[in-house]
């Protein structure tokens, strides 16, 4: 497929005009968030995600800094940002920025690949001219209207893993002796009980690790730690409620957080933009739809 027609089409049917910053959000599934984000200058400060951040591309010259170097990426470009790793965000130029993106727990994304206990690739250079692969992400980010449907994504993240495995530098090798049923059972408690606090000691009890092992094993499977990936679902929570309007104390309160400015602390260390900036651009995409 021509990923610069299917992008132009995509331009066509999007309901936000180009002369004013915002972010559409799409309706998310498990462990998958998508948006479309429009901007000029620099929207982002620093921050990293617990998540695969990949996304193409669509209009102007996207910028960023990562692993030490200020990128650069055109339109029907790949990009491919890894968990953990530190970035922002921007327009190179007075003409703006358009493109999509779609996030991704690395959990998702190892349930595609086909040897079973793979690690995950690796991809040193996060921006990737690959047409297939381009076509592939847009399949997923074309319609942000609609939840993306189940035996889609089945399709759609196993054919993402091999697409990644190309321009992985190293070769996936097996994860060895990792504790998979303990780290995917703190990863359920963790989901279950995320709007309150979660000991080590509850930890140690679910899964029978101490709270060093499981720590070991939990980033070697999920590439994050249990405390960031709480943390991380409570900001979830929060962008949604968010993005629906609620005041932020009280978003703060209902997500665990001490307070509003705790709430916003985290939030702009994360996602490289305020709580109250997130949600004027998150309206303002709404209000255009």
């Amino acid at each position: 497929m021509d990923v610069s027609g299917q992008i132009l089409r995509g331009l066509e049917r999007s309901c936000v005009p180009a002369e004013r910053d915002r972010i559409v959000a799409a309706p998310t599934n498990p462990g998958i968030e998508r948006i479309q984000a429009q901007f000029r200058g620099n929207a982002f400060g620093l921050h990293r995600h617990d998540t695969y951040g990949l996304g193409v591309t669509m209009r102007g010259v996207q910028t960023f800094a990562y692993r030490g170097e200020r990128r650069y990426s055109v339109p029907g470009r790949v990009i491919v940002l890894h968990p953990g790793e530190l970035h922002d965000g921007g327009a190179a130029t007075d003409d703006g920025l358009l493109y999509r993106m779609l996030y991704m727990e690395p959990q998702r994304l190892l349930e595609g690949l086909e040897q079973a206990g793979a690690s995950l690739p690796f991809v040193d250079d996060p921006i990737i001219e690959d047409g297939p692969l381009a076509s592939l992400l847009m399949s997923a980010l074309t319609d942000l209207e609609q939840t993306l449907d189940e035996l889609f994504l089945d399709d759609f993240i196993a054919r993402l893993g091999s697409g990644l495995a190309v321009h992985a530098k190293q070769l996936q090798k097996p994860l060895g002796t990792v504790a998979w049923n303990q780290a995917r059972a703190a990863r359920d408690y963790l989901e279950a009980h995320v709007l309150r606090g979660v000991g080590s000691k509850e930890l140690e009890e679910v899964t029978g690790l101490d709270r060093f092992a499981l720590s070991r094993h939990f980033r070697a499977a999920f590439a994050t730690s249990p405390h960031r990936f709480l943390l991380m679902r409570r900001l979830q929570w929060a962008k949604a409620m968010i993005a629906d309007g609620e005041p932020l104390a009280e978003v703060a309160a209902a997500t665990g957080f001490a307070d509003q400015s705790h709430l916003t602390r985290h939030f702009k260390k994360t996602f490289g933009i305020a709580p109250g900036a997130w949600g004027a651009m998150v309206g303002a995409g709404r209000a255009s739809a």
